[in-house]
């Protein structure tokens, strides 16, 4: 680990296995009004396919979809999130009266919604490429329909910007993290927190699975496409480039299903083993159909034996999941 990273308990973990689990267990701003005030069609024309629906702002720019599913899915994310850090909606020392913050790619806007309740001195923007977010929100929190990769057009710096489940929606991460440096105050904090996608085990348990299968196959296609997708591993390193100082570093292990024998890993592993049950079809239906030519029933094939692999407790998933911080430096560099 670098200097001023921080080592954890998590980082060095061997994850062990309950004893118990023989069986599957199925529980197993005013300054964008000019453009986002009055949303136009291709905001609200959503694409319908396969049986799931898509953004129409910039279409095919995001290949995960944004119908109830993915809402219930993001919102059982968030919860997962709350287990893993003890309830905690980021880890930057931020202080006790920020002011102007963003959430980028706020999906459900449960975060953004979270983050107003819990500093109320904070006008807090929600940006997204989908307006699914519910309209009677609190006084201190707008949501925005925009595309986070291209140019900001904010008139004002932010002290706190924050980004999370990011992987899998950005093309340029490190273009993304240069745009939030020069979007935050000097002295402002910016902190992401995403997911290396590709699933491993210490027992070698998931090798020649359908879930390593699954995972191979669609984070492949998501690189060809363009898409960034072992994001948590080079956060730190894009977060040094760009210039920030007391950059902190923060490793996870996040379980898929309830087999580990520590109750909170377990807790953690339920929360996304839930969330896959909605989650694998999510992440495949449209980069495997559009990119890689399968058939919507070859991709539904592979998503049920992926299910039952989670479910599986003698297949011992691991996910790393990293969350970093870093503060713009009080003097330009």
């Amino acid at each position: 680990m670098a200097e001023g990273a921080d080592t954890t308990e998590q980082e060095h973990l061997t994850v062990e296995v309950d004893d118990v689990s023989t069986v599957n267990d199925s529980v197993y701003g005013d300054e964008l009004s000019n453009y986002s005030t009055s949303l136009t069609s291709s905001v609200l024309n959503f694409r319908k396919e396969n049986g799931r629906t898509y953004h129409g702002y910039r279409d095919g720019s995001y290949l995960m979809p944004n119908d109830e599913d993915e809402a219930d899915r993001l919102d059982i994310l968030h919860e997962m999130f709350l287990t893993m850090t003890d309830r905690k909606l980021f880890l930057a020392p931020i202080g006790d009266s920020p002011q102007h913050v963003i959430d980028l790619g706020t999906g459900t806007g449960i975060w953004a919604l979270d983050f107003g309740d819990q500093y109320p001195s904070a006008e807090v923007i929600g940006v997204d490429l989908s307006p699914i977010q519910p309209t009677m929100v609190s006084p201190n929190v707008k949501f925005l329909v925009d595309d986070i990769e291209q140019e900001w057009l904010y008139n004002k710096p932010f002290d706190f910007i924050h980004g999370r489940f990011l992987t899998l929606s950005i093309k340029d991460y490190k273009k993304l993290i240069k745009q939030a440096y020069d979007n935050t105050v000097p002295g402002g904090w910016v902190e992401f927190q995403d997911w290396d996608e590709k699933i491993y085990s210490q027992d070698g348990s998931t090798k020649n699975t359908s879930i390593e299968q699954y995972f191979n196959v669609t984070v492949d296609e998501f690189e060809r496409a363009g898409i960034v997708t072992r994001t948590g591993r080079h956060l730190e390193g894009w977060f040094r480039e760009t210039g920030f100082e007391d950059i902190h570093v923060k490793k996870f292990l996040i379980p898929m299903g309830t087999w580990p024998k520590d109750e909170r890993l377990k807790k953690i592993g339920m929360w996304n083993l839930l969330q896959g049950e909605t989650g694998f079809e999510a992440g495949a239906m449209a980069v495997l159909t559009r990119y890689a030519g399968w058939t919507k029933d070859e991709v539904t094939v592979l998503v049920a034996k992926t299910r039952n692999d989670a479910r599986n407790p003698a297949i011992h998933g691991l996910f790393d999941f990293y969350i970093v911080y870093g503060r713009k430096p009080l003097k330009p560099q």
